[in-house]
């Protein structure tokens, strides 16, 4: 039986990076400088505000938590999912705790495995597919790098400081 941790261990590390570890990189280190009415803006022919963004992170978070590791009974168009009244996404405070919650229970889910053998074992995607559980986390660790950037790109344009530093 392995019993080694190591690689969870790792995978751990690098979802909490993604997420709030890294101060420059991370998901939320890219909200730090967004003012209150950069929230719900979007830009041009932009379908997206930061809101709508975190929506689908926090959104994601949980599906696949559900998914991968829980009853697979979560429904991507109902509640606790999907913003009450039809709107895009939850206020301000209200978003940051919901996505906050969805990424522990997903972090919580990865720590929980039992040891690196289970990182092989295919588990279930909220689209139907099976992969291996290395494959899903490395997706959400992905996603979570993904979507930063391309907050961090929104909320350049709306404070029009879209230049690198030495610029």
């Amino acid at each position: 039986m392995n019993t080694s941790h190591i690689a969870i261990d790792t995978l751990a590390r690098l979802i909490e990076e993604a997420f709030d570890g890294d101060p420059s990189h991370s998901l939320l280190a890219n909200l730090h400088d967004l003012r209150e009415e950069d929230w719900t803006v979007t830009l041009g022919e932009g379908a997206r505000s930061v809101a709508d963004i975190l929506e689908h992170v926090g959104w994601s978070k949980w599906m696949y938590e559900d998914y991968a590791f829980g009853s697979a009974s979560m429904r991507g168009d109902q509640p606790p999912l999907l913003p009450e009244g039809g709107a895009h996404s939850r206020p301000h405070e209200e978003l940051l705790i919901w996505l906050t919650e969805g990424h522990r229970r997903w972090l919580a889910s990865v720590r929980a495995l039992a040891d690196d053998s289970e990182l092989d074992r295919e588990r279930l995607t909220n689209w139907g597919e099976r992969l291996p559980t290395r494959d899903i986390i490395r997706i959400m660790i992905a996603h979570d790098f993904y979507h930063a950037g391309e907050i961090n790109h929104l909320r350049a344009l709306l404070q029009k400081t879209d230049r690198w530093p030495y610029d």
